[in-house]
């Protein structure tokens, strides 16, 4: 049976809401959200368990283990369908059945919390999560009292939402599509006023047949910008720039290059941190430090800061709260350090976020061994579309360390990622690196070869078996 297009919508009036896929992050940050505006909230989904069931347990949400009709028996005004929910789903055939009122994630997001605020959206390839959590974080530093979403913990609050009683809303634009009976970009539905463009490349390989399908998703985003908006573009980056063209508001480009509204100079990446000058226009706007590591993270500085000069925040105002984020789970995080080892964690999985990883890890720690822990997890990077990529971005590292990922069985093999391949193609071009089966057996390798100085790097989207903390506990009773 399918859900009739007509339910697809905000009934008039609302008191019960049940959310289905609720642990997934951007559900179950909109289920907190829901609560705390005086909503009755259920869930369900097949994976309950920590930190997101605890999450929900600690609001008094109930949650189903387990998609079943029966979860529906209570006839909620509206149900909330999260995108890891397929059409074949038992709650979603019950939900046809019932002929309840339902919204996608992004759709319920946009109507309940966007509306009447002005949206402030951060989108691309990469960079999202950082930049969209600096936006925020700043914001609040500034008094503004900001809502937000983002796809990551922001570690000012302890969590990835806030509802906030300010006139802007920050919101993660992510691409990847809506739901099952949506398959258009999640972006879409976040009624942007100003949006910020990191970059466009080819991924989500799982959707997107080539780099012409996803540039398609981002001219419909800048399609929806209205003339009262704004655009903040990476013009460095080519794709981004050939996008911009079709704005219908005006577009302030940033980066490195010559005759931009915003242009980086002056870049200087340290251990604790990095500053760089921002010109406005050709003429200097202000110094600023930031602790993140790295060209690409000062340029995620830059691009917030064209936003909130757009807003009306001086550069003083924004130079004073900047040094004070404090970054983001998970992205060049360090973990710890043992016997003089340090053990760093990072999201990054695309080709290109990997390349600048290593780029900004070799500038913060010069001089140092780097050691880099690669987790092929996500569907794109199990694929072979990035195998030949791959070879090329670990040259800042002095060593390599490749985990096989699990397959995708519904692949035939030649096209399936190849970690064994990567090997010996980075060692074809002179790399030190080698091929792992197992987490346990790159923990042991690492616990009995590194030394006092070296920086591990460990890139993963995913928990990696734990890596992290296993990795230094190993190191600790390593002599």
């Amino acid at each position: 049976m399918q859900l009739d297009p007509a339910l697809n919508t905000l009934p008039a009036k609302v008191k019960s809401i049940h959310l289905m896929g609720i642990c997934g992050t951007g559900v179950g940050a909109l289920a907190g959200m829901l609560q705390a505006q005086g909503f009755t909230v259920t869930g369900s989904d097949q994976q309950v368990y920590p930190p997101m069931s605890d999450f929900l347990a600690s609001l008094g949400i109930e949650v189903k283990s387990g998609y079943h009709p029966g979860n529906l028996s209570h006839r909620p005004d509206l149900v909330i369908v999260g995108n890891v929910i397929t059409r074949a789903n038992p709650e979603a055939v019950a939900l046809a059945e019932l002929r309840i009122p339902y919204l996608s994630m992004p759709q319920a997001l946009g109507q309940f919390f966007l509306t009447g605020k002005t949206a402030l959206v951060v989108c691309g390839t990469h960079g999202k999560t950082t930049t969209s959590s600096l936006l925020a974080t700043l914001l609040h530093y500034l008094n503004a009292d900001p809502g937000f979403m983002i796809g990551g913990l922001v570690q000012e609050f302890g969590r990835n939402f806030r509802i906030g009683q300010g006139p802007y809303f920050v919101v993660e634009g992510d691409e990847y599509d809506t739901a099952f009976f949506d398959k258009g970009p999640k972006f879409l539905h976040y009624q942007p006023q100003i949006a910020i463009i990191t970059s466009i490349e080819f991924d989500h390989a799982d959707i997107y047949a080539d780099l012409e399908a996803v540039k398609t998703s981002f001219r419909k985003l800048v399609a929806i910008l209205p003339p009262s908006g704004c655009l903040i573009a990476n013009l460095d980056d080519p794709v981004v720039a050939e996008i911009s063209r079709e704005a219908n508001c005006p577009v302030l480009g940033y980066g490195e290059g010559q005759d931009l509204a915003w242009t980086l100079t002056d870049l200087d990446i340290q251990p604790d941190g990095t500053s760089f000058t921002a010109r406005h226009h050709g003429a200097i706007f202000g110094q600023f430090k930031t602790r993140m590591p790295g060209r690409h993270n000062a340029m995620n500085c830059l691009s917030v800061i064209a936003v909130l000069e757009r807003i009306g925040f001086s550069a003083a105002e924004i130079a004073k709260h900047l040094p004070r984020f404090p970054g983001v789970r998970r992205r060049q995080e360090i973990r710890g350090e043992v016997r003089g080892i340090t053990v760093i964690d990072d999201f990054a999985h695309h080709p290109t976020a990997v390349r600048e990883t290593m780029a900004a890890l070799r500038a913060a720690y010069a001089g140092r061994r780097l050691l880099a822990v690669f987790e092929p997890r996500t569907n794109s990077s199990r694929r072979r579309v990035f195998q030949d990529d791959y070879v090329r971005v670990f040259d800042q590292a002095d060593e390599i360390l490749i985990k096989e990922p699990a397959p995708i069985a519904a692949l035939a093999e030649e096209m399936r990622f190849s970690a064994r391949q990567l090997i010996q193609d980075l060692q074809n071009r002179g790399c030190r690196a080698s091929y792992f089966s197992d987490t346990d057996s790159i923990i042991t390798s690492l616990a009995q070869t590194a030394k006092s100085g070296d920086v591990i790097a460990i890139m993963s989207n995913g928990g990696f078996d734990n890596i992290h903390s296993r990795l230094l506990q190993a190191l600790a009773h390593t002599s």
